[in-house]
């Protein structure tokens, strides 16, 4: 309580007196505080701050579980895709190793297998239906547009798409475990939610090319052969004039003494010793030294990133015309480095023109093709000799996509993602 002291000597006065009943009225007026009651609202808001934090935490969880179950069935969707557009590799081209049907279904076939190497959420394994969940078509470049065109349902196969689901549950394993059913969530199902439908998708395509390209100190190497083909002999092949004495048999990468129904031309000049203008020579596809051991390891070994190197590193055939210069020619120093690649698929320079003789040929380049050497002879009498080749599917890692149409004789890039 508050007190007023006075000296005892001195009257009261007035002020006094109002002093006085001033400080009675506060000491009257001023309570202990209940800190039990401050406690208890306490309690309530910290129990409410809990619930929302859990509340969060919870949404938190779910919201990363399933955006990682997506990031993993799109794994899984671009890498079956990927798989798949392996695949038609085999199915292009003047002489495919696959009909279409047989492409489809080994497509189908590698994209199921490479998706269930996946997870997806609680599952170890993503299922596809391939039957459903994988469709083929073609992708061709749209020049009034600027773009690349999906046509689907159109073969050759250059496209492939590939759907993965956790949406619908039809599918089960032996234990009756569900394969594609919607997402289990955590704690969802308080607000009503107890799963998730997710759905990826991923497209992969080969396209056209129209060069080679290695980059600086890159170990890539272009699979292309130093021996060029004149197009008149080309477009006649295509024609249906040819021979038919050999087979390549692609389950193991033989060649065989009789027909496939693949014709076949000979790279050699037959009947002359000499390399004349409009020769099948060989051309520098790199240092112009006229060397034989170039020709040897470019056949074995393809290209590499210093043959391009005086390219400028790229090796192209669409924008300006491209011309080569002749090399030592076809002869005996190469024969069982040609050998070594019978059966492999490779590429060759088609020419519309050719100036000058021998190793000082000048070759007009319009197109590379791809083609199969089946049978070599460079001894002997020139009248005998030959470099057997039919046409064959080409495709390469080094291989320049093109902003060009897709031909029956087009080669092609490795697999990309186009969605």
């Amino acid at each position: 309580m508050l007190a007023m002291q006075l000296p005892a000597n001195r009257p009261f006065t007035q002020s006094d007196v109002t002093m006085r009943t001033l400080i009675q009225t506060l000491s009257g007026g001023l309570k202990p505080v209940d800190t039990r009651q401050r406690r208890g609202s306490i309690i309530v808001l910290a129990a409410a701050a809990l619930v929302l934090v859990f509340a969060f935490t919870s949404f938190t969880i779910d919201l990363g579980f399933i955006a990682l179950t997506r990031a993993e069935l799109q794994n899984a969707a671009d890498s079956a895709a990927l798989g798949g557009a392996q695949e038609l590799q085999r199915g292009v081209g003047i002489a495919p190793l696959l009909t279409t049907e047989e492409t489809a279904a080994s497509a189908r076939n590698v994209a199921e297998a490479l998706a269930a190497m996946n997870p997806a959420g609680e599952l170890d394994s993503v299922y596809i239906d391939s039957s459903q969940d994988v469709r083929f078509g073609q992708i061709q470049w749209n020049a009034a547009a600027g773009q690349w065109d999906k046509t689907w349902g159109v073969s050759p196969y250059t496209l492939v798409e590939v759907v993965t689901h956790r949406d619908r549950g039809d599918a089960k394993d032996v234990n009756g475990k569900t394969l594609d059913g919607p997402l289990p969530l955590f704690f969802a199902p308080v607000i009503g939610h107890r799963e998730a439908n997710i759905v990826t998708r991923s497209a992969a395509a080969i396209f056209p090319g129209v060069g080679f390209r290695i980059d600086e100190n890159s170990s890539a190497r272009s699979n292309v052969l130093p021996i060029a083909l004149d197009e008149q002999t080309w477009n006649d092949l295509l024609a249906g004039i040819g021979t038919d004495d050999y087979s390549y048999n692609a389950a193991d990468g033989h060649v065989e003494n009789h027909g496939d129904g693949i014709l076949e031309t000979n790279l050699y000049p037959s009947g002359s010793t000499q390399m004349p203008p409009g020769n099948r020579g060989t051309v520098d596809l790199g240092s112009p030294n006229n060397s034989t051991q170039d020709l040897k390891r470019q056949i074995q070994y393809g290209l590499n990133a210093a043959d391009l190197a005086w390219f400028g590193g790229e090796l192209r055939f669409d924008a300006t015309p491209l011309e080569l210069n002749g090399d030592t020619g076809l002869s005996a120093g190469i024969e069982a480095s040609l050998k070594q690649i019978i059966g492999e698929s490779k590429a060759i320079p088609i020419f519309t023109a050719v100036s000058g003789p021998g190793n000082n040929a000048t070759y007009t380049i319009s197109k590379f093709v791809g083609i199969r050497v089946l049978d070599v002879n460079l001894s002997g009498n020139p009248s005998k000799r030959h470099v057997t080749i039919q046409p064959a599917p080409f495709s390469d890692s080094t291989v320049i996509r093109g902003q060009t149409t897709v031909t029956a004789d087009s080669i092609f890039t490795t697999p990309a993602l186009v969605e």
